[in-house]
């Protein structure tokens, strides 16, 4: 895809960014149904805290028992695939050296030839579950918003890794965007959201030109949005509620609605998210 470039390097971090685990999902299925290698991996030593992200035991298929470490892994597609290549970055959110983390994986970046960069967050927002999975699609770059009628962020305020990264990321040359879904609030610190990581999933399908597996997410994401219901029928003050927000966005999505108005209007909402609250970081930076 022009602008991005053959080799593209998607990331998601598990924690602030990463509402109803909405980023990492995406990645972890990129990741599950496609080819992949490892080609770096950051030192743990370095960056996390193991009282916030502790390491994990975790069974062997010999019936053994191994320690594994948070981290930070790229990926490269095995093999030579056609057409643009879907890198990956996955790992947890550092809880230290933050300029020092987003410095060596640039490094790694450069040396393995990446020509883009796509960052995938999710943020709890008031928005209800009945409506599509709104996708704020943003970049610094002044030639890939043009190329790709992308907007541009204009936020102020706490960041989480993603933004840190971009910024380093831009800086040596490499254009970066960021996808940011919007996850109800009532429902994103409590159990997946396949219905936003479908709306991701879809959005860098769009932005890349590749063609991207989807696995069961679809039905995933209808099983979601039922059981949500099941709730609601038996709450009336969350029923009323969800009522407010379809209401809301529905006025948002009619045509009456002024540009200058619903962007006022999602500004306002995403100011309500500054409270440091995992996933709520903003995709405007």
């Amino acid at each position: 895809m022009d602008g991005l470039g053959r080799r593209v390097l998607v990331v998601a971090f598990d924690g602030w960014n990463d509402a109803g685990e909405a980023a990492t999902s995406a990645t972890a299925l990129l990741k599950e149904t496609g080819a992949y290698e490892p080609v770096f991996t950051v030192d743990p030593e370095l960056y996390f805290d193991y009282q916030y992200t502790r390491p994990e035991m975790r069974a062997d298929p010999d019936g053994g028992r191994t320690l594994h470490w948070p981290d930070a892994t790229v990926y490269r597609p095995a093999g030579r695939p056609r057409g643009t290549q879907l890198w990956l970055l996955t790992g947890v959110e550092p809880a230290r050296a933050w300029q020092a983390f987003a410095g060596e994986l640039v490094d790694v970046m450069l040396r393995e030839d990446i020509t883009g960069l796509v960052a995938l967050g999710s943020m709890m927002s008031d928005v209800p579950h009945t409506r599509p999975i709104s996708v704020f699609a943003g970049s610094d770059n002044e030639q890939l918003r043009q190329t790709l009628d992308l907007e541009k962020p204009t936020y102020e305020g706490p960041v989480g890794i993603l933004s840190s990264l971009a910024m380093a990321a831009e800086d040596a040359g490499i254009p970066t965007i960021g996808l940011w879904a919007s996850v109800p609030h009532y429902v994103a610190g409590h159990t997946p959201s396949p219905k936003a990581t479908l709306a991701l999933l879809e959005k860098l399908e769009e932005i890349t030109g590749t063609s991207v597996p989807h696995g069961d997410l679809a039905g995933q994401a209808v099983t979601w949005e039922a059981t949500i219901d099941a709730a609601a029928a038996q709450d009336d003050e969350m029923s009323d509620y969800i009522h407010q927000l379809e209401a809301a966005r529905d006025t948002w999505d009619s045509p009456e609605a002024s540009g200058d108005a619903i962007a006022r209007e999602f500004e306002r909402y995403l100011r309500r998210g500054g409270d440091g609250k995992p996933g709520r970081d903003d995709p405007r930076r």
